[in-house]
């Protein structure tokens, strides 16, 4: 036993040199956009080999929550390490808002983290990622909700032909629906059209949902 130790221990460093090996993608530059190799000593956990289920729950996304620092480190120890993450900023009501977003391997936006200097948006569009009790993106409205009154309302912004619906008894999440609806712009679809939508997003908020 005492010799097997030391044996995992090697076997895990040599796996850990593969995979810091690998090429960045084409046309990709050093800059903050692009980070493809993420390097922590939770890889060589053999409990992370095989990857750990994020959950969403009132408290944050993961670990992470409104305390996060909106830095990179502080995001993938919060994250598990799952994804590679790139930054940017927007305008938002006319301030500055950084945000990171969170890329699986396939380079697909699967998470967005907003704030200014401390997390307080998440929007999980990851389909392996689910509320502590069970919505993911593909839950149908019908399944969480009979009506939209009281809990929903028109998405706005990038979300404008959606309807965003706060999850029952929470206080921090919300689910964005969408579907099909050839209705008139801005007007919130009946509740027989929404029963047939399903969440494209679930956001974490870190103040109360409205």
């Amino acid at each position: 036993m005492n010799n097997l130790r030391p044996a995992l221990l090697i076997a895990t460093l040599l796996l850990a040199g593969c995979a810091g090996s690998g090429s960045q993608p084409d046309g990709a530059s050093q800059s903050t956009w692009w980070n493809p190799v993420s390097w922590s000593w939770s890889g060589l956990n053999p409990v992370n080999w095989f990857g750990s289920s994020l959950q969403i729950t009132e408290q944050g996304v993961g670990s992470v929550n409104g305390s996060t620092p909106l830095q990179q480190k502080a995001i993938e120890d919060g994250l598990k390490g799952q994804y590679t993450l790139r930054n940017g900023m927007r305008m938002v009501d006319g301030s500055v808002v950084s945000f990171w977003q969170a890329l699986d391997d396939s380079k697909q936006v699967q998470m967005e983290l907003s704030g200014r200097t401390a997390v307080n948006r998440i929007e999980v569009t990851d389909k392996n990622v689910a509320t502590d009790s069970g919505v993911k993106v593909g839950t149908r409205f019908s399944d969480l909700f009979s009506k939209a009154f009281e809990s929903c309302k028109k998405g706005t912004g990038a979300d404008r032909e959606s309807v965003e619906c706060r999850a029952p008894n929470s206080q921090h999440i919300s689910y964005v629906f969408t579907g099909d609806w050839h209705g008139p712009e801005g007007l919130m679809p009946a509740d027989d059209t929404l029963k047939n939508w399903s969440v494209s997003k679930i956001i974490w908020h870190s103040q109360n949902a409205e």
